[in-house]
């Protein structure tokens, strides 16, 4: 499958069957990531692989909009070291596109559970802190993202899109 495929197939998959991602796309998907572009190449963000099941119902209520990640076959939880790099979140941001992108072109479904939360620092901290004290991540970095992955239950429907004139400008803003 190529990439625009992949983008034009990607959806958000909540609903998972049940039974663990085989190990070369499980492999696929930690190289999706590893090799995902950063800012002057700094390993500013890092993956943590979470297989274990009791471990991602243990990461559900991370956020009130991940109850899928205990039902999934595996999931990343993305960190970002921001003392390394100025560009952390767009980094770590990238890497889950990369690896979400990766896993339509396998047939597998991905969901993205956002943890840090830009607008609000609270919520945002007590997030980062729930995730940070059950999987060890150091005070210094920042928890982006959990992905989960698995086999989707279903095809989800064909995405319905705005005309492209509605967010396209060509050679100015109009």
């Amino acid at each position: 499958m190529n990439v625009l495929t992949a983008i034009e197939k990607r959806r958000e998959i909540t609903k998972f069957k049940p039974g663990a991602i085989a190990p070369d796309l499980l492999d696929s998907l930690i190289r999706s990531l590893y090799l995902s572009p950063s800012g002057n190449n700094l390993p500013s963000r890092e993956f943590i692989l979470v297989t274990d099941k009791a471990k991602l119902r243990e990461l559900t209520p991370a956020t009130p909009y991940m109850k899928w990640l205990e039902h999934a076959a595996a999931g990343v939880v993305i960190v970002a070291n921001p003392g390394l790099s100025k560009y952390w979140l767009q980094d770590a941001s990238i890497a889950g596109g990369y690896a979400w992108l990766n896993a339509a072109s396998l047939g597998l479904g991905a969901a993205w559970g956002a943890v840090y939360h830009s607008e609000e620092e609270e919520e945002s901290k007590r997030r980062e802190e729930f995730v940070r004290e059950r999987l060890g991540i150091p005070a210094d970095y920042r928890v982006v993202a959990i992905l989960g992955f698995g086999y989707p239950q279903e095809e989800p429907p064909k995405k319905e899109m705005y005309p492209l004139e509605r967010v396209l400008h060509r050679d100015k803003f109009e």
